[in-house]
């Protein structure tokens, strides 16, 4: 009886599971399709029967009633923008996290405690003040006024915070004993030993950098600085009237986040446990 339930139970568990897969990932798969459909069948067919690279020649090239958008160079921007801003903010939650988890000092549970706060705080409501302090600074349409507000991750923080945490502090006394440097055993020793966590931190931060849309419109203003994801916002003006395209432009700008994740997928599963726990 037992073995008969489990023969009836897997293939509908295996059905349910497919379906389940198959509506998450039908967005996408709709977008791609439609970013090649020829322009009869755009958003009129459910699935597309012809194909081309129509949308995208004209999305990279332009027509005869539509210039040419920099999308080159607003994905360059784009890469190097989040790319910058990714490292530092693992750079600084690497080093904060490190200093709050194995080091004593007055004030640490306080500095946790401002942490926590700011992490459910909205961050929306600092959006004018740092906008101010960027102007005043001189950093108002540069790539630095882009990156450095973004440059602390409070999550990113708590969450190496309390992975060091589980490091052996016995191992860190013996690396000391040897010899070794703070930073010798941060970069050396603990940082390895972190991959996991490391991984599942890069993904979320380079993600939602990636996709930020609000901070870049407010702090471009020309087109030399812009990104892919102001830009693409941009087309519901002009570009309006032609939905291959603009799905051609959400493909290409969800690419490089694909892209990284199956780079990674062999530690992500691994940061996720930790991060669940």
């Amino acid at each position: 009886m037992v073995g008969n339930r489990k023969r009836w139970h897997n293939p509908v568990l295996y059905t349910l599971a497919s379906i389940t897969l198959l509506i998450m990932i039908y967005p996408y798969l709709h977008m791609v399709m439609h970013s090649l459909a020829v322009w009869d069948q755009v958003d009129r067919n459910f699935f597309p029967t012809k194909f081309t690279l129509r949308s995208y020649q004209w999305l990279l090239l332009g027509a005869e009633d539509v210039q040419p958008r920099p999308w080159l160079r607003a994905f360059l921007n784009s890469m190097f923008v989040t790319i910058s801003s990714t490292l530092l903010m693992m750079l600084t939650a690497v080093l904060a996290g490190y200093a709050l988890s194995k080091f004593v000092f007055k004030g640490k549970k306080a500095v946790n405690n401002v942490i926590l706060f700011q992490m459910f705080f909205p961050s929306i409501i600092l959006l004018i003040p740092s906008f101010l302090i960027v102007k005043q600074l001189g950093l108002y349409d540069t790539y630095w006024g882009m990156i450095l507000p973004k440059s602390v991750s409070l999550w990113a923080i708590f969450m190496y915070t309390n992975f060091f945490k589980v490091i052996p502090n016995d191992l860190i006394e013996a690396a000391k004993l040897d010899g070794a440097s703070e930073f010798h055993i941060l970069f050396r020793i603990v940082l390895p030993m972190s991959r996991s966590i490391t991984t599942i931190v890069f993904l979320f931060l380079f993600m939602e950098r990636w996709v930020e849309l609000l901070w870049d419109m407010l702090i471009v203003k020309g087109q030399q600085h812009l990104t892919l994801n102001v830009l693409l916002a941009q087309m519901f003006g002009p570009y309006g009237a032609y939905p291959g395209p603009m799905y051609a432009a959400s493909v290409i700008l969800t690419v490089p986040i694909i892209l990284l994740f199956l780079a990674c997928s062999k530690y992500f599963k691994e940061g996720i446990q930790f991060a669940l726990k």
